[in-house]
């Protein structure tokens, strides 16, 4: 546990940057007391999916946001301890030598290069204006900061899971006030996280980017392995620790996630990318996916028993797994649980700030019944004048609506007529999801509005399903949920009166090898958002928090009498979710979109310049497929 840091009582407000980086998903995150300034990942600015390298761009916007210079910072914070990380590289390295050497050589330039330096880095990237002090929290510790402390809660549990910090893979710890306590810890190379992410290396996609399709392919499975796992790769205790047989993992000496005795097991080496998806992809998916929530929900009781806590914080990149977060919900193992939405490793660079804050200068909570996240709109934003200015250099036309009522009025009319809209509007999210600021929207009431999203509009597999954005109040008319869900982090059935009676021919298409013929079987009266198992991960939407996002759906439930629409990223497969004004209308010309809308500026595509295929071509494969 890092040390508490003497403050003057009497000291001005703090400034403290936080920051995370050379594993994925680097990002930097900016406080000022209570206040959280600004959050981005370093990938929004490099259009690099994932950019592990040091955020300098996110620090910049950050310090912009908060008009600050390097040396009015206070603090600045890493969200790991790096000699701690290299103290485990080295130990795996000698416990599996020789045949680890080529992972070792591969990993040990950067270390000697650049992160075994960290502070020689950091204040590199700040012009060599910072010469304060530089903090290094634990992982976990990060994690757990990032869940708690902007929780709405004065005590909580706290669960954290992911691949691997510096030893612990998972963590269960007490949060009070200001104040967490590491209770109870996972180490590595046992980890639920890298359990997970072995499944998805061997099914086809990629480790760190591609664990979500994974959880997507789940519900066309059955879990007829899930009893294989637990038998030959597991040892899973009551409480939710783990051992895992090493003999069928490479994670430690080699440079894949599984080895031969793993194809042994499963019938074949991995599926290798881009190739069909097979049932055994689809049942393995489903069966990783049941031990994983047989796992989440042993490890969230054992951390009700050793905290008695009525309420749940989550943290870690297994977080982000909604379909696990909605069955631990609905165990009502807590009253209520909170999930970040930054939960992976771009969320540790606000949880290190969060926890010099509160745990080291040990400076109270504020609590108001509500996270303090801001709806998680905590990036760049662009002014019309800004946005007016771009599309003039572009000579791109556009209509300026001024009155917003009109404006809501025209968007919502397109998406009626069936048309696929690029909403830009505020402040960027921090996090993977989309929720409104960066978001493709379409009626969720189509039937052909998923393969055309996926196909289309995002070039990825047909099989995805999109998730829906409901108004708060309308949330229990089409889900099984009855709370809210701002951050797209929790998965809900489709109420059953809304579904539909499949006929025999969709009965029979609902067991074709082809998943394409699949996704296009109606399951109720939203289609588009209904999965395969008719659920759907469900993001609520508030004025609070959405603003001219919220009022856009009351308009098209105005119109339609449905307050339910299609919310996906706006970006294309591989791409970063947009940044810029210039990132949109790039995408925007590159896909299928009809409608493109920049704050007040509206885009018909049908009124813009004809853009080659070879230059839409170029355009999408510039991004590597994730």
């Amino acid at each position: 546990m890092s040390k508490v840091i003497t403050k003057n009582p009497s000291a001005p407000a703090t400034s403290i940057l936080g920051i995370s980086a050379f594993y994925h998903d680097s990002a930097a995150a900016l406080i000022v007391n209570d206040d959280i300034v600004a959050a981005a990942q370093e990938e929004r600015f490099t259009r690099i999916k994932h950019d592990y390298e040091f955020p300098k761009r996110a620090v910049d916007y950050c310090l912009k946001e908060a008009g600050l210079t390097p040396e009015q910072l206070d603090y600045v914070v890493f969200y790991d301890k790096p000699l701690l990380k290299f103290d485990r590289l080295l130990e795996t390295y000698l416990a599996y030598a020789p045949t680890g050497l080529q992972s070792f050589m591969t990993a040990i330039p950067l270390w000697l290069k650049t992160k075994l330096h960290l502070p020689r880095e950091i204040r590199k990237a700040l012009d060599g204006r910072y010469r304060k002090r530089i903090v290094f929290t634990g992982h976990h510790e990060s994690h757990a900061a990032s869940t708690f402390f902007p929780s709405p809660y004065e005590e909580a549990a706290i669960l954290t899971l992911d691949g691997v910090g510096e030893w612990d893979t998972a963590a269960i710890a007490h949060g009070k006030e200001n104040k967490i306590t590491l209770l109870k810890t996972l180490h590595f190379p046992h980890s639920l996280g890298l359990l997970y992410s072995a499944f998805t290396y061997f099914c086809g996609f990629k480790v760190n980017s591609g664990e979500y399709k994974l959880m997507g392919l789940a519900p066309y499975g059955e879990p007829k392995y899930a009893d294989v796992i637990l038998d030959k790769l597991v040892d899973l205790k009551e409480d939710g620790s783990l051992a895992m047989d090493m003999r069928y993992f490479n994670y430690c000496e080699g440079l894949t996630m599984t080895g031969p005795e793993f194809d042994r097991l499963f019938g074949g080496p991995p599926r290798e990318p881009e190739k069909m998806i097979t049932q055994r992809e689809m049942d393995l998916a489903a069966s990783i996916q049941k031990v994983t929530e047989k796992v989440v929900l042993r490890m969230a009781r054992t951390a009700k028993q050793l905290t008695g806590s009525r309420h749940l914080c989550l943290a870690g990149g297994v977080a982000l797994n909604c379909v696990a977060n909605g069955k631990l919900l609905r165990a009502g193992v807590f009253d209520d649980v909170f999930i970040t939405p930054a939960s992976g490793d771009a969320g540790g660079a606000l949880g290190a700030a969060l926890f010099v804050h509160h745990q080291l200068l040990e400076n109270p909570r504020v609590l108001d019944g509500r996270d303090s996240l801001k709806g998680s709109l905590i990036g760049p934003r662009y002014t019309n004048n800004e946005i007016q200015k771009f599309l003039r250099e572009r000579e791109a036309p556009y209509t300026f609506i001024e009155n917003e009522e009109a404006l809501l009025k025209v968007v919502a009319d397109e998406i009626v007529a069936g048309k696929v809209v690029g909403w830009f509007a505020g402040r960027m999210e921090f996090g993977p999801r989309a929720l409104g600021a960066r978001s493709i929207i379409g009626d969720a009431r189509s039937e052909q509005m998923q393969a055309t999203m996926n196909l289309r509009i995002k070039f990825r597999e047909s099989f995805r399903p999109f998730a829906p954005c409901v108004l708060r109040e309308d949330v229990s008319k089409y889900f099984e949920l009855d709370r809210e869900s701002p951050y797209m982090l929790l998965v809900a059935d489709v109420r059953k009166e809304l579904r539909h009676t499949p006929t025999p021919e969709q009965v029979r298409l609902m067991k074709d090898p082809d998943l394409r013929k699949r996704v296009n079987v109606p399951r109720s009266t939203l289609p588009a958002i209904t999965h395969v198992d008719m659920s759907a991960r469900v993001q609520t939407v508030d004025e609070e928090r959405h603003g001219r996002f919220y009022r856009l759906i009351k308009e098209f439930k105005r119109q339609t009498g449905c307050g339910v629409m299609i919310n996906t990223s706006f970006n294309i497969r591989g791409e970063p979710i947009v940044c810029t004004p210039d990132d949109a209308y790039r995408c925007f010309m590159a896909s299928a979109m009809d409608v493109l809308v920049l704050e007040n500026c509206l885009l018909r595509r049908t009124e813009q310049p004809r853009q080659s295929a070879e230059e839409r071509k170029k355009y999408i494969g510039s991004f590597e497929l994730d």
